[in-house]
C-alpha cells in the first residue's frame, strides 16, 4: 500500500470513530449528574474499563478475523461459518468474564478511600457491567464481522478499516447502555418488590459464561484463545479500572473532564490498534527470520528503514487535524464544562501527540516481543495497547486540566 492509499481507507473510519467518541463524551458529561452516578460514583471507576471492552474483545475480534481474512479462510462459506460463530461465542464468554471481574475491581476500588460497604451498589456495579458488556459485545461482534466481509469484497484491507469502526460505536453503545441500565437497576433495587431482579442477572450470566466457554473451546479456530488468551484481556481490564480510578478523582476536582476523557483514549486507542493490526498480519503472512530479526533491532517506529514507519507517522500526524475536528464539534455541541481557548488547545493536542507516540513505539515492541514468545499478536497486543492508551489518556488528559 501507498502511505496516500493507507491515508485515504484510515481517515473516514477515524474520524468517524472519533464522532461517536465525541458523543460518548456528551453522554458521560451529562450522565454524570445523574441521580445514580451521584449515589454510586463507582460507576465512573467501571467507565474505561467497560469502554476498553471494544479494545478487549471487539478490536482483538476484528484483528484476528481480518487475518482470516487476508489469509483466504473467509473465502470458504463453511470456513466462513465456523469462524463467525466461534468467535461470536468467545467474545460473549469474554465479555462475562471480564465484565464480572471489572465490577469486582470497581467495588474494591470504590471501598478503598472511605472504607464503606453497600450491598445494593455492589448490585447495581455486577448487574450493570454483565448486562452492559454482554448486549454491547453481541451487537459489536456482529457489526465487526460484517464490516470484514464487506470489506474483503470491495478490496478493502480490513485492518485498516475494522477496529476504528468498531470504536466508532463502541464507545456510544457502551455507554448509553451502561447508563441506561445502572439506572434502570438503581430504581428496581431501591423497590422491595423487584429487589430480587439485580441478583438475579448476577446468578444468570455465572450460569450460563461456562456454557459459552464450553462451545468455544470446541471451535477449532478459537480452541487456542480460549486456553490461552486470558491473561492480556484480564491484565488489560485492570489497567483500564486504574485509569477509571484516576478518572473517578478528576472528576471531583474538574467535571470538566469528562466530555473529552473517550476522546483523548479513544483517539490513541484507535490508531495503535490499527497499527498493532497491521504488523501482526505482516508477521502472519510474510514471516521469515530475518524480517523477524529487522522487526527487532528497527522498533524506534519513526525510523527510516522500519517497514511501519509510514503508516506510524501517518497516524501520528492525524492527529492534530483529527482532534481539532473533534474539539470543534464539542465547541458547537456546546458540551462539557470548559472553554476551548487557544491555550487548552495548545495543551490538549501537546498530551495527545504524547500519548500516541508513546503508544506507538510501545506496539512496535509488544508485538514482536508477543511473537517472539510464540504468543499470536492478534490476541494479545490489542487488549494491552488500548488499556494503556486509556491509563495514558486520562493521565496526561488529568495532568493538562491541572
Amino acid at each position: 500500500e501507498s502511505l496516500c492509499t493507507l491515508a485515504i481507507q484510515i481517515v473516514f473510519p477515524f474520524l468517524m470513530a472519533g464522532m461517536g467518541m465525541v458523543a460518548a463524551g456528551v453522554v458521560l458529561d451529562k450522565v454524570q449528574h445523574w441521580n445514580v452516578f451521584e449515589n454510586v460514583p463507582e460507576i465512573f471507576i467501571l467507565v474505561p474499563a467497560l469502554l476498553g471492552l471494544k479494545g478487549n474483545l471487539e478490536m482483538t475480534l476484528a484483528s484476528r478475523v481480518s487475518t482470516y481474512a487476508n489469509k483466504g479462510l473467509m473465502d470458504d462459506r463453511r470456513k466462513m461459518l465456523s469462524i463467525v460463530w466461534g468467535n461470536m461465542v468467545l467474545v460473549e464468554a469474554q465479555a462475562m468474564v471480564v465484565a464480572f471481574l471489572a465490577s469486582l475491581v470497581a467495588i474494591v476500588f470504590g471501598w478503598i478511600p472511605d472504607g464503606k460497604w453497600e450491598m445494593n451498589h455492589a448490585i447495581i456495579l455486577c448487574a450493570g457491567s454483565l448486562l452492559t458488556g454482554a448486549i454491547a459485545s453481541c451487537l459489536l461482534g456482529l457489526i465487526m464481522i460484517g464490516v470484514i466481509i464487506g470489506s474483503r469484497k470491495l478490496g478493502i484491507n480490513p485492518d485498516n478499516v475494522a477496529t476504528p469502526i468498531a470504536a466508532s460505536l463502541g464507545d456510544l453503545i457502551t455507554l448509553t447502555l451502561l447508563s441506561t441500565i445502572v439506572k434502570g437497576l438503581f430504581n428496581v433495587l431501591n423497590n422491595p418488590e423487584t429487589a430480587w431482579i439485580g441478583p438475579a442477572i448476577v446468578i444468570f450470566f455465572i450460569l450460563i459464561t461456562p456454557v459459552l466457554l464450553w462451545l468455544a473451546h470446541r471451535n477449532e479456530y478459537t480452541r487456542e484463545v480460549v486456553k490461552y488468551g486470558w491473561e492480556p484481556v484480564i491484565m488489560a481490564m485492570v489497567i483500564s479500572s486504574t485509569g477509571g480510578f484516576i478518572l473517578d478523582f478528576a472528576l471531583l476536582k474538574n467535571p470538566g473532564v469528562a466530555v473529552f476523557a473517550p476522546v483523548m483514549n479513544g483517539v490513541g486507542g484507535n490508531l495503535v490498534a490499527v497499527q498493532a493490526s497491521r504488523i501482526s498480519t505482516h508477521l502472519h503472512t510474510w514471516l521469515c527470520d530475518s524480517l523477524l530479526y529487522f522487526f527487532w533491532k528497527k522498533w524506534v517506529v519513526f525510523c527510516q528503514d522500519n517497514p511501519h514507519s509510514g503508516s506510524a507517522k501517518v497516524m501520528w500526524l492525524m492527529v492534530i487535524p483529527g482532534q481539532l475536528i473533534f474539539l470543534f464539534t464539542i465547541e458547537q455541541l456546546q458540551a462539557g464544562h470548559t472553554s476551548i481557548t487557544p491555550q487548552f488547545i495548545a495543551v490538549y493536542l501537546m498530551v495527545s501527540l504524547i500519548q500516541v507516540a508513546i503508544l506507538l513505539h510501545v506496539c512496535q515492541w509488544l508485538v514482536v516481543r508477543l511473537w517472539r514468545k510464540e504468543d499470536d499478536p492478534d490476541n494479545c497486543a490489542i487488549p494491552y495497547l488500548t488499556a494503556l492508551g486509556d491509563l495514558l489518556g486520562t493521565g496526561l488528559l488529568a495532568a493538562g486540566f491541572l
